[in-house]
């Protein structure tokens, strides 16, 4: 197994992706991206549990679950159709269940995160074989800097879906763009804007710093923020 560039530690915040095998769409469908979702709140928990046997089976809602208490606090995330990306650090409401814990929380999170997916989505569509390009990729944000560029950088990456060029070229039109993030449900954007939904469980924004006070704040600040200057992460840890 290859050594991280950063050890995933307590304290620290990581930008967290994976792409489907050979660039593969990893979401076909809506039922995919909503899987996905629930799989990111259900599996953020230290019980052991089974989707199909602790949610579908018994027929409850997932955000419904017990989860306890939680591996990770998520602040940021998007589904792509080929790629997710995931804004975490190593939960801090229960201290405790680390000096316990023989795993390593955000490995363990993305286990079954990615584990519970791919049996999904290999069961749905008849086919064998890892879904995902290798183990999860992680960057450890060293600074606010790179912390505010990140947080826009997620929430603006499907822009891309409507503008292919939009980070060589800019966004030209704001107004358009913030239409198009207003109805795209896979991503914490529509959290952070104030809308009210189920997906709100996923985020835990009271372990990260407070980036945009408020929705005004945050639909100007992102767009600000992504064209920085002096900004130098794309090529340590971005996805297209």
């Amino acid at each position: 197994m290859a050594t991280r560039k950063h050890p995933l530690v307590p304290g620290e915040y990581y930008h967290i992706y994976n792409r489907g095998n050979s660039k593969q769409k990893i979401f076909r469908d809506n039922s995919d991206y909503c899987r996905f979702v629930q799989c990111l709140f259900v599996c953020n928990t230290y019980k052991n549990f089974k989707f199909r046997d602790d949610i579908v089976d018994i027929k409850i809602d997932a955000f419904e679950f017990e989860r306890g208490p939680l591996l990770v606090s998520i602040g940021a995330w998007k589904l792509m159709p080929n790629h997710f990306h995931i804004y975490l650090t190593i939960n801090k409401e229960n201290p405790h269940m680390s000096d316990m814990w023989k795993k390593n929380q955000i490995s363990e999170f993305m286990r079954k995160l990615l584990t519970a997916y791919s049996k999904y989505f290999n069961s749905k569509y008849d086919r064998t074989g890892g879904l995902f390009e290798g183990p999860f990729k992680s960057v450890l944000i060293s600074n606010d800097v790179q912390a505010k560029y990140l947080f826009s950088y997620i929430h603006l990456n499907c822009i891309k879906l409507i503008d292919s060029k939009w980070k060589e070229n800019g966004i030209k039109n704001k107004k358009v763009a913030l239409e198009f993030l207003a109805n795209y449900k896979w991503s914490s954007h529509l959290d952070y804007i104030g809308v009210s939904r189920k997906e709100n469980f996923i985020l835990q924004t009271s372990d990260f710093p407070k980036y945009f006070n408020n929705i005004d704040d945050f639909n100007k600040e992102i767009f600000e923020w992504i064209s920085y200057p002096g900004i130098r992460y794309k090529n340590e840890g971005l996805i297209s």
